[in-house]
């Protein structure tokens, strides 16, 4: 498996997959073709790229690197899937005198990750021996230690440095978004929420206000996505508020330090690392349960490792956070991650700290294991008809 630096990425919204991962294609190909010397570029967006392209700003994430040089063309066809990857996009740069000097053909795969045609995907850099929770987990039992331990011994005393720039930028985007107002951009009229939700939770009783304010923040930081704002792929930009909601909520409200906040983003993004490794994180490719359901069962495993749980409950809250979010189709209203991905988010952010509190009234057994749900949730996302997958075609999206 990769680093988590990988699956924790930091970058501007509103799509991993329909922004950052078309960023980076493009950079790529300035890089290549830059000695030639371009006079103009095409880019042709192929199946969710096109068909949701313009509300997740794919265009301008493209045309921000690319136009600076040479005037560039975006052709749109959404009807058209490559094989490998719905998310597929083909750039060419021509000469002066319109020959063609070079072509590429990247996937865009979630998370920010782009996969060149013909290459495999392989990880940048291999650093974790065991790619399923139950060897992690089984490890765990031998040695006595947990997984934000197994994080450590793999990655190097470096990773907590990054984590810490993640915990910082997650923080900023609460902060920031509950303090915003207005209309999102993209033409739905959507107006923020978070700082309503902030301001209302504090006329309720301890429980609602608990209640309230996850909610606040997860409302919080997909706004901050949807208008383009810092925020961190956790797994995605879809579903970035998960997991900083219930982190920061815990943070605050029951006063746990840093360290241990940093502890429980290793142990989330070990679960998280799991699932993209063995099945998918893109909602183009298996659903919004790739994105939001991933996203609760890492908000869940942080807050059991949080909690004190043990291994096993610790697994047993993932499970429940991507098991009952199986099925989950990705329909964003317009091609935009505004609804319903941002109301999903400040559920999940609830659901994953009943997932924790559920698991720790148990001993951590239970009949179907994590590694398993993951192996459903892909196959589930395999047979889901495209309309349901990123396309904006079927679903809610269809009801405009």
């Amino acid at each position: 498996m990769e680093s988590l630096r990988e699956l924790f990425k930091i970058g501007h919204g509103p799509s991993s997959s329909h922004t950052m991962g078309p960023r980076r294609a493009a950079l790529s190909f300035l890089d290549i073709c830059n000695a030639d010397k371009p006079a103009r570029f095409e880019v042709t967006l192929y199946g969710s790229l096109a068909a949701t392209g313009r509300g997740h700003m794919t265009d301008k994430a493209i045309l921000d690197v690319l136009m600076p040089v040479a005037v560039t063309d975006i052709v749109w066809k959404p009807d058209i899937f490559l094989p490998f990857h719905p998310n597929g996009m083909t750039f060419k740069a021509f000469g002066a005198d319109n020959a063609l000097l070079q072509e590429r053909t990247w996937f865009s795969v979630g998370g920010g990750n782009i996969v060149l045609a013909g290459e495999t995907r392989t990880a940048s850099e291999s650093v974790y021996s065991m790619h399923t929770i139950s060897e992690i987990l089984e490890w765990c039992s031998k040695t006595g230690k947990s997984y934000w331990e197994y994080v450590g011994e793999c990655e190097g005393n470096g990773i907590w440095d990054y984590l810490h720039q993640v915990w910082q930028v997650m923080k900023d985007a609460v902060e920031r978004g509950i303090e915003a107002e207005g209309v999102l951009p993209g033409g739905l009229g959507v107006r923020r929420k978070a700082v309503s939700y902030y301001v209302h939770a504090a006329g309720y009783n301890q429980s609602l206000k608990s209640r309230g304010l996850v909610y606040a923040y997860a409302l919080a930081v997909s706004e901050e996505n949807a208008s383009g704002g810092l925020i961190v792929t956790a797994p995605t930009c879809g579903s970035c508020g998960v997991l900083p909601a219930v982190l920061y909520h815990l943070h605050t409200s029951k006063g746990f330090s840093e360290q241990r906040i940093l502890r429980a983003l290793a142990t989330a993004g070990l679960f998280g690392n799991v699932v993209k490794t063995n099945a998918s994180v893109s909602g183009a490719e298996v659903g919004c349960q790739g994105e939001v359901g991933v996203a609760c069962a890492m908000a869940a495993a942080a807050a059991s490792q949080l909690f004190g749980g043990t291994p096993a409950q610790i697994e047993y809250s993932a499970e429940m956070g991507l098991e009952h979010h199986l099925g989950l189709t990705c329909d964003p209203v317009c091609g935009l991650v505004q609804i319903p991905c941002i109301e999903r988010n400040a559920y999940a952010a609830a659901r994953a700290l009943d997932s924790n509190l559920y698991a720790a009234f148990s001993d951590g057994q239970h009949s179907v294991k994590f590694d398993r749900i993951v192996e459903v949730m892909k196959q589930t996302g395999h047979d889901l008809p495209s309309i349901y997958k990123e396309t904006a075609q079927g679903g809610l999206a269809a009801i405009q």
